[in-house]
């Protein structure tokens, strides 16, 4: 709303509204709490989300889909949590709610989040403050290119806890000397795994862990990005891939995916040596505009994260009829497969569309290319020999 624009907003109108807000009771800690105050604030941030389509997931993850991230990642009293990409906040102010929930204190949390575009870094502060959060740090910045939180040493600083959902698959400028370039560069195309390198690298040593939602192709593609993929299952540092159903987001209607990792070491006994494998692509619910996952899909899912696995990899309580399978890979079985990470290949009744719609187009555009470079040689040496016509 452009507030001081008579065509848009009339004086009559603007005097009315201001009348009113007079006569609205002063809100003050007395008489508003501020889990009213966050919550209406969240609640407009919904809205905005639910009719701007595609605008708004530059910001605006959906609820559910923050809860599972936080649910796994389980964030404890005094600990730092931080999201390299965070939007609104949202994933941050979640973390201290979930906390608040399990009978702990939101509040002693340290949060820390980057944006790079400065307005959404206001929403971000706006919407934490509306939620009595006030231990928390939000800068402004391309993370990739700039990242705002460093040890004096130059390194990238290290927390908890790390939380994101960042842009999918984009265009960026490749890093040339960076220490952050775990197993290589991704390339120009997808930045997708140079944020999970990010990420990696600000894992703290002794409990970090990280959550981020992506789309399929970081799971299955090649070049650059498989040879990143490989050093990182390697190390041993992903943990966990939980497929989520498609339609999920407001900016695509993709098939989504969160990956988990684990600082080097500090997976448990029973998790080392390979990759717990979550279907909840068949759990969700249509909404109007999108699906959603219930609480009861977040909760099952939960459940499979924790569960015990037995010699074969099987959950010892499978979740039967639900459309959830899970399935513990041994890390072997993945080298052998080339380590690709697609669903297909460890979850026989895995029915998740593998194909990535960016990958498929620049497969279109090379081999377009190759057939028009053929074609141009093949009428220059028709030509050559007299014959013509054939590019009419």
């Amino acid at each position: 709303m452009t507030w001081t624009s008579e065509e848009v907003l009339s004086a009559d109108v603007l005097a009315a509204v201001m009348q009113a807000m007079d006569r609205t009771p002063k809100m003050h800690e007395g008489n508003m709490s501020h889990d009213v105050l966050g919550g209406a604030y969240e609640y407009l941030l919904k809205r905005f989300s639910d009719g701007s389509g595609t605008r708004a997931g530059q910001f605006f993850t959906p609820r559910e889909v923050v809860e599972l991230i936080v649910e796994v990642l389980d964030p404890k009293g005094f600990e730092s949590v931080y999201d390299p990409t965070c939007g609104s906040g949202g994933m941050l102010i979640a973390s201290a709610n979930l906390l608040k929930a399990h009978g702990g204190r939101g509040y002693t949390l340290k949060l820390y989040g980057q944006e790079a575009v400065p307005d959404t870094a206001g929403v971000a502060r706006m919407n934490l403050f509306m939620h009595n959060l006030t231990q928390f740090q939000v800068e402004v910045g391309d993370t990739l290119k700039d990242p705002r939180f460093k040890k004096p040493d130059g390194s990238v600083s290290q927390f908890d806890v790390i939380v994101a959902n960042p842009p999918f698959s984009l265009k960026w400028k490749p890093w040339t000397n960076d220490p952050r370039a775990l197993g290589g560069v991704a390339p120009q195309s997808s930045a997708d795994w140079a944020f999970v390198q990010h990420m990696i690298a600000s894992m703290g040593p002794k409990k970090g862990r990280a959550g981020v939602v992506l789309p399929h192709g970081v799971l299955f593609r090649s070049g650059q990005e498989a040879a990143i993929r490989q050093r990182v299952l390697d190390d041993d540092l992903l943990e966990a891939v939980i497929g989520l159903p498609v339609n999920l987001f407001y900016s695509t209607t993709i098939p989504t995916c969160i990956l988990v990792f684990r600082a080097p070491g500090t997976k448990t006994e029973e998790r080392q040596d390979g990759v717990l494998f979550i279907d909840a692509s068949k759990r969700f619910t249509k909404a109007k505009n999108r699906n959603v996952l219930t609480e009861a899909d977040i909760a099952d899912v939960v459940i499979a994260y924790h569960s015990n696995f037995d010699s074969d990899g099987n959950p010892v309580d499978p979740d039967g009829d639900g459309g959830l399978a899970a399935r513990f890979v041994p890390a072997a079985e993945i080298a052998a497969n080339g380590y690709d990470l697609s669903f297909e290949r460890y979850i026989k009744q895995s029915a998740v569309e593998r194909e990535d719609l960016g990958t498929l187009i620049k497969a279109y555009n090379l081999t377009r290319a190759e057939r028009q470079k053929t074609e141009a040689r093949m009428l220059a040496v028709l030509a050559d020999a007299g014959i013509e016509g054939f590019d009419e």
